[in-house]
């Protein structure tokens, strides 16, 4: 199985003490987002575990744990986007903190584990067009040589956590065209860089761009890490138009530290930050302790390997 660790919330910023503990206890207890007295007991043997799927804004605090993970393939989604305080309050410096983290990771683990998100693409007066175009520039160029792939989406006001922030955001509405435009431009600039641009659960027309549909939680890139080929089944809870295979998301909605006003997983600032004051890091939980009207029920767990030779 492929555990993702996590859509959710960000386990490396802000729980990886927590997430290897639950690594040497060989489980981790996730309750059901919407019903939480129904929870799930996930085995994390490295036997039945094919790989894992960081999402960060922020791996630095796991940057250490590493060697403990030496019996697991792993690898990251970094995302690194042009935007300020005004929008993700507590970041630390682009410049001076979060690139240089990135290139460390890299030279850990291998360019090809940390793939680059520049998303979601936003636009109001102040992050234009022409913005992105320098920003993505000057990242792009910090981090040649540091991965091989930028993932890019648009902002999604569909969602309601979005949608609910979106008067604060003062977004611009741009139309198809534009936004061909933008990612068009933006692949000249990626290419220019070595790095090949892909996009996340978009039904725009990008592919005559040089644009193909992302796979985030990718089998292939598995099978290319594993050598190995790997059952990849398409992960029925996600978007129509997202290319992700199935795996086990163990993270917690309305956790996660770092306030970003255009999140779609926290919806409560208030609930945020009792959440966090609740956590525990001996705790099977990621947040609190079971609650005594709990069910557990031990979650089917095999390993999706086969032997077959890959061409």
């Amino acid at each position: 199985m492929i555990i993702s660790a996590s859509r959710r919330t960000d386990i490396p910023a802000f729980y990886s003490e927590w997430f290897i503990d639950r690594i040497k206890a060989g489980y981790v207890l996730v309750p059901n987002p919407r019903n939480p007295k129904q929870v799930s007991k996930i085995n994390l043997s490295p036997d039945v575990i094919d790989g894992i799927v960081f999402w960060t804004k922020n791996p630095a605090p796991m940057l250490k744990y590493l060697p403990e993970l030496a019996d697991y393939m792993y690898y990251f989604q970094f995302t690194l986007t042009p935007y300020g305080k005004d929008l993700e309050p507590a970041l630390p410096s682009k410049t001076d903190e979060l690139i240089q983290t990135f290139k460390t990771l890299a030279t850990t683990i291998g360019k090809n584990r940390v793939i680059w998100r520049y998303d979601p693409i936003l636009i109001n007066d102040k992050y234009t067009t022409d913005y992105h175009l320098h920003a993505f520039k000057k990242i792009a160029d910090e981090l040649k040589g540091s991965t091989k792939k930028v993932v890019i989406s648009f902002i999604d006001t569909h969602y309601k956590n979005v949608k609910a922030n979106q008067e604060g955001l003062n977004l611009l509405e741009i139309n198809e065209k534009q936004k061909l435009e933008l990612a068009g431009k933006l692949v000249k600039i990626a290419e220019k860089r070595g790095l090949t641009v892909e996009s996340c659960s978009s039904d725009l027309p990008l592919q005559p761009l040089g644009i193909n549909p992302a796979r985030c939680i990718d089998g292939r890139l598995f099978e290319q890490l594993l050598d190995c080929g790997i059952k990849q089944e398409k992960d029925k809870n996600q978007r129509e138009a997202c290319g992700c295979m199935s795996s086990i998301d163990i993270g917690i909605y309305n956790t996660c530290g770092h306030g970003c006003k255009y999140c779609y997983a926290n919806y409560n600032q208030g609930i945020v930050a009792k959440n966090l004051a609740l956590h525990d890091v001996a705790s099977p939980l990621l947040i609190g302790q079971l609650r005594e009207d709990a069910k557990i029920t031990e979650r089917t767990m095999i390993s999706l390997k086969e032997n077959r030779l890959l061409l």
